[in-house]
């Protein structure tokens, strides 16, 4: 399956996206409506809520009394925790069963109000965030009856925009009409997440235009970058110990093909080939490339078996992303991790590079020929690589 976490501050419309999602054919788990069902009249977490709180928190009809419980919780942070360490573990094993029970093909939206603020991220294969600007915020939390005070100081108790869009993978304008929201959501649906999910399915990779497009820098790319890092090594463990991003798109400044280089380091490339991690990296949605097993030997090291590696493609039809798996000590890890050092640290290098990129771009019909155009050049700068490395005391 495919999961998406969804979140927004308050106010923001989260809730009318997932309820959109629903209706386009998500299985959506409420956070919130999980966390009123563990405390539900007769329930083992009301129980343990009433053991641990007293009888003033259940009201007369059996029911949690939350204004008296949020009275006891909100002033007392040991209170809190006590709290928490009943529901959580809770809400966490009906989530699992709601998750196991939507069936292996399902795009499950998990809307959790506090997800930026939980650092929960990695555990989807997208975060999807709603985004409105505070005053309108306000203006919809005062048509529910809060006051603007009120509405701000809860707001200013979650995460900031700042925070919320360096997690979002998708991020959802909803400062338009009720209208253009659910336009927007409908978007997102038909164009990623349903694309992506049948591409997980099927073990296909996304397919980007067969142009070789160079793009100015984006300020982004290192934030997509770590969330693509922390996904991976949140379901990868120690199968992957070393994760670096790599490429264009990990020198600031500089202009390239809008593609995230990632590449995993091993001890021994045979790891790489355990069907547990190539299948967990499959259902993370990064499906194999069986063809693409060779970096392109280089004349100072001409053996080709310090240049062997393993390659695995996005199913994002919204981010691609190239995952180069590489034993640490072979000639592949050094040499990418010594070129993006180098061109990091070298304003003359990186304007050389570019100059060939762009010199390239304009002449190649094709990203593969692009790529094998430039082979010369990464011959050619290997004494410079080698030089500064020296000089500055380099070392992977």
């Amino acid at each position: 399956m495919v999961r998406i976490g969804l979140t927004g501050g308050i106010g923001s419309g989260k809730s009318t996206v997932s309820r959109r999602l629903g209706e386009l054919g998500a299985v959506v788990v409420d956070a919130d409506q999980l966390a009123r069902e563990v405390l539900a009249p007769g329930s083992e977490g009301l129980q343990a809520v009433q053991e641990r709180f007293g009888d003033g928190v259940v009201g007369p009809d059996g029911a949690l009394d939350r204004g008296a419980l949020g009275g006891i919780v909100f002033a007392d942070e040991r209170s809190r925790r006590d709290l928490e360490a009943i529901t959580h573990p809770l809400i966490a094993r009906r989530t699992a069963q709601l998750m196991a029970e939507a069936g292996e093909d399902a795009i499950v939206v998990h809307d959790v109000p506090l997800l930026v603020e939980k650092h929960m991220g990695p555990a989807y294969h997208l975060v999807v965030v709603v985004e409105a600007d505070h005053d309108s915020r306000v203006r919809r939390l005062e048509g529910r009856g809060l006051s603007e005070q009120d509405a701000r100081a809860r707001m200013e108790h979650q995460a900031t925009d700042e925070q919320r869009r360096a997690a979002a993978d998708v991020l959802i304008d909803n400062n338009g009409t009720a209208d253009d929201l659910l336009a927007e959501v409908d978007r997102v649906w038909h164009e990623r997440l349903r694309p992506y999910a049948d591409n997980v399915r099927t073990r296909t990779r996304a397919r980007r235009p067969d142009v070789p497009t160079l793009v100015a820098y984006d300020e982004t790319w290192p934030q997509q970058a770590d969330r693509l890092i922390a996904r991976i090594s949140a379901a990868m463990g120690t199968r992957a110990p070393e994760i670096e991003h790599i490429g264009s798109t990990a020198v600031p400044g500089l202009a390239g093909k809008d593609v995230i280089d990632l590449q995993i380091g091993v001890p021994d490339l045979h790891d790489a080939d355990d069907p547990e991690f190539v299948r967990i990296l499959e259902d993370l949605g990064f499906p194999r490339s069986k063809d693409n097993t060779m970096d392109n030997v280089k004349d100072e090291l001409p053996d080709p078996s310090l240049w062997v590696k393993r390659f695995h493609g996005s199913c994002d039809p919204g981010r691609i992303v190239h995952v180069h798996v590489r034993e640490t000590e072979g000639a592949g890890w050094q040499y990418a991790l010594l070129y993006r050092d180098w061109l990091r640290s070298d304003a003359d290098a990186r304007a050389d590079y570019l100059t060939e990129k762009r010199r390239l771009a304009g002449t190649c019909a094709t990203t593969r020929e692009y790529a094998e155009a430039k082979e010369p050049w990464f011959n050619h700068i290997w004494p410079r690589m080698q030089s500064w490395a020296r000089r500055t005391g380099w070392h992977s």
